[in-house]
């Protein structure tokens, strides 16, 4: 009888609880954003991420051609008859639609980076932290703020003014309306004038339990952002002041000797500094101010996202050739899917200047397979199509070999994002846009000294050099391969006259279409339309 009650009590209070509201109520365990993050621990796993989610920017394997967007169809380089296909609308401009799928990620990895750095600088700044320092919570505000100007600025060069958002999203959200320019200007300065004040010097950044550095951001790589996003609000005098800083600080040398786990081979310095081995400061590369550090997956769980594609990409597909065969001395496998513009093949480099040794750009090779005697070690010609895709002319700063992995489907090699050459020529731009031609030629001697083993009497320029296009010409000369070469002419506004004035000659693939529509890119047409409850308008020309 007894067990009959409690039974018939049981039933009641389930069915008491099944007739309530509440018992329909969904119970989340997962949401846009973590539930909390409220100590130290929690910060640092979250910072971390952003490195992480950075490293999505450069690798794409799904879309293969995706390096090949930033360079295209501007003045540095053509798709060749390997391109892979998300690239052709970068130089058949006729076909660059609001459906673009290039366009598409690059909203969407900017916006994926601003989401996980609001989600840190809310709760660092939320008034009821209190288990970390006002020093600590600075640290980890800076660190999550530079990432987030990272974004915006990006935003800006690529689509003008854009959505801001200051609050991490915790849910589905279909208002959204774009801020200003000059909104989304002020949003990056803020943030970037934190970062410079708070994130530490570059000696004092985190180390691992071997006393190396990490690549974790300083307060350097602050001001040079800081410097590149002036200049393109065409604010060249506070460029000038963040570049100077960062020269005059005395943590940065250009390499102009040999150095690192080459040093004793064939080579030369600049070559050396994008060895893999090479190309952090820990090891060696007193240039570096940001280096975004990979590892091999096969060692490190996490040492590469996805597989970035730069060595196919900017590699010629020499192993099509009879005689040759794959190794570490002609760079690994790589597909040719992108060609040197003929100007920068026949006409960019002076004589003498190490940038264009054989040992940084490739123009020739040598039968290397011993299983083939009759061509071993003889010179490769020049025949037919073979300049355009199989040894065509190229940068060799994504060479990297794995014995263990000939195919080479990955690359393993870190991203130099930002470095002391750089900064010299951002510094000639800003003091070249206020008139200063002398403080402008010094400026890019400080790289031609380097450069030319004849200088001064070979490689020195004046003032009378000096314009904004040979600033550019000398950015392709040091940065080829390295610096984002789309965003930078549209920064500059320059994207139409040097693309057509410089690379209207190109046997492959000629750029077609271009005009000042394309100084932008089109906002996605999937953010417009599910955009339903405010008007997210296109830019003009689309």
């Amino acid at each position: 009888m007894k067990a009959y009650i409690k039974l018939l009590a049981l039933s009641a209070v389930v069915l008491a609880s099944s007739c309530k509201q509440t018992f329909l109520d969904e119970k989340p365990y997962s949401s846009y954003t973590p539930v909390t993050l409220n100590d130290s621990l929690g910060f640092e796993a979250s910072l971390v991420g952003l490195y992480n989610h950075t490293s999505t920017y450069f690798s794409w394997s799904d879309q293969q051609g995706w390096p090949s967007v930033w360079q295209v169809g501007t003045d540095v380089a053509n798709a060749t008859t390997n391109q892979q296909g998300i690239e052709i609308p970068y130089y058949n401009y006729a076909l660059l639609t609001p459906t673009d799928g290039a366009a598409a990620r690059t909203w969407n990895r900017n916006y994926v980076m601003i989401n996980l750095t609001n989600t840190i600088i809310n709760g660092i700044e939320a008034p009821t932290l209190t288990a970390i320092s006002k020093s600590g919570k600075d640290k980890i505000d800076a660190e999550a703020k530079f990432f987030r100007a990272y974004a915006y600025n990006n935003l800006a060069t690529c689509f003008g003014g854009v959505p801001i958002l200051t609050q991490a999203l915790t849910g589905p959200k279909t208002d959204f309306v774009r801020a200003t320019l000059d909104e989304v200007n002020k949003l990056v300065v803020d943030d970037l004038t934190f970062a410079v004040a708070n994130l530490p010097d570059i000696e004092s950044v985190k180390t691992n339990s071997k006393g190396k550095l990490y690549g974790r951001a300083n307060k350097f790589m602050a001001m040079q952002l800081l410097a590149e996003a002036y200049l393109r609000m065409d604010k060249p005098d506070l460029a000038e002041a963040q570049l100077q800083s960062i020269i005059s600080s005395g943590r940065f040398k250009l390499i102009k000797s040999r150095y690192g786990i080459r040093a004793g081979e064939a080579g030369d310095y600049y070559h050396d500094m994008f060895i893999y081995g090479n190309q952090r400061r820990v090891q060696g590369n007193t240039e570096a101010i940001w280096v975004l550090e990979q590892e091999n997956p096969n060692t490190v769980v996490g040492g590469i996202t996805d597989n970035p594609q730069q060595r196919r990409v900017w590699g010629a597909a020499y192993h099509n050739v009879q005689g040759m065969a794959l190794s570490d001395s002609t760079g690994g496998r790589a597909l040719g899917r992108l060609r040197l513009s003929n100007w920068v093949i026949y006409g960019l480099y002076k004589q003498g200047d190490i940038r264009n040794s054989q040992y940084n750009i490739r123009r020739r090779y040598v039968y290397n397979d011993p299983s083939k005697p009759t061509t071993y070690g003889k010179p490769v010609p020049y025949t037919g199509t073979d300049t355009l895709l199989n040894i065509a002319p190229h940068t060799t700063k994504w060479y990297q070999f794995d014995p263990n992995d000939t195919f080479g489907y990955a690359m393993v090699k870190d991203f130099i994002l930002m470095r002391l050459g750089e900064t010299y020529l951002l510094l000639a731009e800003a003091q070249f846009k206020q008139g200063k031609l002398e403080a402008a030629a010094t400026s890019i001697n400080a790289l031609r000294e380097r450069s030319f083993s004849g200088y001064p009497s070979v490689g020195k320029v004046t003032s009378a050099d000096i314009t904004l296009d040979f600033v550019l010409d000398e950015r392709v000369r040091e940065l080829i391969g390295e610096e984002n070469r789309r965003m930078t002419l549209m920064r500059t506004k320059t994207l139409v006259d040097r693309a057509t004035r410089l690379n209207s000659n190109s046997a492959v693939n000629k750029v077609v279409g271009l005009t000042t529509t394309h100084l932008l890119m089109p906002i996605p047409l999937n953010e417009i339309q599910l955009n339903k409850d405010a008007v997210l308008t296109q830019n003009p020309g689309y």
